[in-house]
């Protein structure tokens, strides 16, 4: 799949909604195709749902881009709700009208016929898809930003025996998960030295976090 630009930040967002939606029609029409260009990454991820649903993923990516498209041109970014959030209901919901207008061409749909196969070759049906539970999708996308900017101030901010036991204890960057008294055996030092380590450490990374 193709690089997508990073997402602009929530100033930048508001910024460019209030142009689209004030200001003069060149204006406001360069500002609408920036929100576009800068959620395509949105798009991307909501359309991953439905890889195993048999259409090809730059097709679904365009289907999912007139979801996102129809989101930008009628959110009202004054009512305090979040643009991501709208888009990836009206994104997933292009996707899924996009499905039934194909079954309808043929035979009335069935939410239990199969569309697909999964990773493990076994048969899908859309209602499956649209059952699986998972991580909303922008929490998701929340998640790994955090994750990331987590993992930069580890490697910024601690000394190298902070590292090595904020990267036992959680189970990062490859290592095993284990317990204080684990990691103490495994360094010879004492669970409790362990403990304050782990303790500074994270009083670091919380500082640092909030600071940037």
């Amino acid at each position: 799949m193709k690089t997508f630009q990073q997402p602009l930040s929530a100033e930048e967002e508001t910024g460019y909604l209030k142009i689209m939606h004030e200001s003069d029609k060149e204006a406001a029409k360069e500002a609408r195709q920036i929100l576009i260009e800068r959620n395509l990454r949105l798009v991307a991820h909501v359309a991953k749902k439905y890889a195993g649903s048999g259409e090809d993923m730059e097709d679904l990516i365009s289907i999912g881009t007139i979801g996102l498209i129809k989101a930008i041109s009628t959110f009202q970014y004054d009512k305090g709700s979040k643009l991501s959030t709208y888009a990836a209901r009206c994104i997933d919901n292009e996707l899924l009208m996009m499905f039934r207008a194909r079954k309808k061409t043929t035979r009335e749909i069935s939410l239990y016929e199969p569309i697909g196969t999964d990773k493990e070759g076994n048969e899908i049906s859309l209602l499956d898809v649209c059952m699986q539970e998972q991580m909303d999708i922008v929490e998701r996308m929340d998640m790994d930003e955090k994750t990331k900017k987590i993992s930069g101030l580890i490697e910024e901010k601690l000394d190298e025996r902070e590292k090595e036991i904020v990267y036992l204890r959680y189970g990062l960057n490859g290592k095993k998960e284990m317990t204080q008294w684990e990691i103490g055996k495994l360094l010879g030092i004492s669970r409790s030295y362990v403990s304050r380590i782990e303790k500074k450490a994270l009083q670091k990374l919380k500082k640092a976090y909030f600071l940037h």
